[in-house]
């Protein structure tokens, strides 16, 4: 089996425009979560999330939209310029810029939950309120959940496989297992993947509120994303985009690239239970995590570090740490486990690209980023290492990050040095 590696990562989170910056944020435990700014919400009964500010907002961290042309902005969701903006950083650390020869050999696949709600919802106004001359051509291309990995596609001149899965929170932990499974079957010898999501709207906070899937903490921000604590009430909604540059690894070593990290396994299983719930045991979960492993040709005791996906939901987490707890036995207790939900929200479709970068930082700098706000863990799982409120320096060879999604999908990858 081809080795596939890891020689570029790029980021836009609620910590940061950049990686550099978002993980400093998140070892150092900064939180991201605030008052949401972009839209109005003094009737809505969620006003926090993990919201990217422009750089005029705020000049340490904020995200500069003015990369692209304001006309190019008003024809794009924002999920749309968070993945072009992930991507060129990832390109660039890959020093893929300017590799014109490998591009026809180049592919892309970036996943969104849910795709461009911005538009979507502002064009459900406008078709209710005006004529239909009065909605743009842009309206479809802006909104579609393919078209992040589109236009991508079409700035850099990526002639390879294109792909975008739409498996909720899954999705951008499927779409680097799906790269990987590409380079390896020889479709390709380089693959953009990751994902990205920006739903902090009206529609996409009312939806979750409905589900009683958000957390209601308004008044303590910083407080309220609180994975594995025994007063979560629910996730925070985030936004943002991670995209890795994957790569078959003698095509890596040939251009003289830097290795940041090698994908050593994958593995994605369905649930079969419930529309959004997991099952109790986690079942589907722990099988992923066990193909993964599988494929990796690990034991559980190899792993050193769990970026979990826990959202900070009581069903959710229970049913990932009973998970935990089946795959890793007797090793659960001294396994090093945390969330990085409680600083960055919930980046949706965007969660499982950005959690595999940080793994992936942690592995290459000895530091395992911590568990915010967790005080009291639920009684049964009071053993359990969560990393509380600091980083903590470890080394390790192997690290692993979890995602999961409604529909019953979950997805495992296992990085090494």
């Amino acid at each position: 089996m081809k080795d596939v590696v890891v020689t570029g990562m790029g980021v836009v989170s609620p910590l940061g425009p950049n990686l550099i910056t978002t993980w400093r944020n998140l070892k150092n435990g900064v939180s991201g979560i605030k008052p949401i700014r972009q839209i109005p919400v003094d009737a809505l009964p969620v006003r926090i999330a993990g919201e990217i500010s422009s750089k005029d907002v705020d000049e340490n961290n904020g995200f500069d939209f003015d990369y692209l042309s304001r006309k190019e902005q008003r024809r794009m969701d924002r999920f749309i310029l968070f993945a072009i903006a992930a991507a060129d950083q990832a390109v660039r650390q890959a020093g893929l810029e300017d590799e014109r020869a490998i591009k026809e050999n180049t592919g892309t696949i970036i996943a969104s939950g849910i795709g461009g709600l911005h538009i979507i919802s502002a064009a459900a106004v406008v078709t209710a309120t005006n004529p239909p001359s009065k909605i743009s051509p842009f309206t479809v291309p802006g909104f579609l959940a393919n078209l992040a990995a589109g236009q991508v596609s079409n700035r850099h001149g990526l002639k390879g496989p294109l792909g975008c899965p739409v498996t909720a929170c899954a999705a951008s932990a499927q779409a680097i297992g799906d790269a990987a499974r590409i380079i390896r079957a020889g479709e390709a010898s380089v693959m953009l993947a990751g994902g990205s999501e920006a739903c902090i709207s009206r529609l996409g906070i009312l939806g979750f509120a409905a589900m009683k899937a958000l957390s209601t903490r308004n008044d303590a921000p910083q407080q309220a994303s609180r994975p594995f604590d025994k007063d979560r009430d629910g996730f925070v909604m985030g936004e943002g985009a991670a995209v890795l540059v994957l790569e078959e690894r003698d095509h890596a070593l040939a251009r003289g690239a830097h290795i940041l990290a090698t994908l050593k396994g994958y593995g994605t299983s369905a649930d079969a239970y419930h529309m959004s719930a997991p099952p109790a045991d986690g079942e589907g979960a722990a099988r992923a995590m066990r193909i993964a492993l599988k494929q990796a040709g690990l034991a559980p005791q190899d792993i050193g570090y769990l970026n979990a996906h826990a959202t900070s939901t009581p069903v959710g987490d229970q049913a990932e740490l009973n998970a935990v707890r089946s795959v890793f036995e007797t090793r659960a207790s001294r396994l090093p486990i945390s969330s990085t939900k409680s600083a960055t929200g919930h980046l949706l479709g965007g969660a499982g690209a950005l959690e595999a970068a940080i793994a992936i930082m942690a592995l290459n700098e000895g530091v395992l980023p911590p568990t915010l706000n967790f005080e009291e863990a639920d009684e049964e799982f009071s053993e359990l290492n969560f990393i509380p409120e600091k980083a903590i320096e470890q080394h390790c060879d192997f690290v692993m990050s979890n995602a999961s999604g409604f529909g019953g999908v979950n997805a495992s990858l296992i990085f090494g040095r």
